[in-house]
């Protein structure tokens, strides 16, 4: 009587060798997905606030704003952003905004944003809820301060507010939306226009 053949366990064990491989291989592929070519959010920070020019009369106040941003893409692939835009408030009411046109930044690479624009005139707040700060007070917040005067004394307190937004197409394949944004409140003189305090 013939034996029976043992090419169908050789099949089978090499099947599930197969199997075994294939199951790694998707969960290699996976591992090196979220780790290397995860999509991260933009990373913004603001490296520079200047006041060129400050107008105080009637109670009211006027001033050219200028920011300087940058803007760190910590992604493998090129990060698309759309139209955004930074603005400035005061009390929650917005004073000024200038749009940021759409563009791209290559993998790992920062680019620099600049914004420059006027902001009309509007009425201060009532003398007794006027800011008094100083840079001391915005340490002692425990927030990052980017920069600093050792002055106190009557401020305009506002607010700067800059959103990216845009994707990254994960090799070649995959879109993601990603996003982030920096607030940033500025203290300034009403004496002579000059930045108090910046606080991120």
């Amino acid at each position: 009587m013939a034996k029976p053949s043992g090419g169908g366990r050789t099949n089978l064990a090499s099947c599930a060798v197969a199997a075994v491989f294939i199951v790694f291989a998707i969960i290699a592929s996976v591992t090196v997905y979220l780790t290397v070519f995860r999509p991260r959010d933009p990373e913004i920070s603001v490296t520079n606030v200047k006041v060129p020019s400050f107008s105080v009369a009637n109670s009211s106040v006027s001033f050219t704003y200028s920011q300087l941003s940058s803007v760190k893409n910590p992604n493998r692939a090129a990060f698309s952003h759309y139209n955004n835009r930074v603005e400035l408030f005061y009390y929650g009411n917005r004073i000024g905004f200038i749009f940021v046109p759409a563009g791209e930044i290559e993998p790992g690479q920062t680019k620099k944003m600049a914004a420059d624009f006027s902001v009309d005139s509007f009425p201060l707040a009532s003398a007794s809820s006027a800011s008094r700060v100083s840079a001391a007070d915005f340490e002692r917040a425990g927030f990052g301060l980017v920069e600093g005067d050792s002055r106190a004394g009557s401020t305009v307190e506002i607010e700067s507010r800059v959103e990216m937004a845009g994707r990254v197409r994960v090799l070649g394949l995959f879109t993601h939306q990603i996003a982030a944004k920096c607030n940033c409140r500025i203290a300034i003189s009403t004496v002579d226009g000059s930045i108090v305090a910046v606080r991120c």
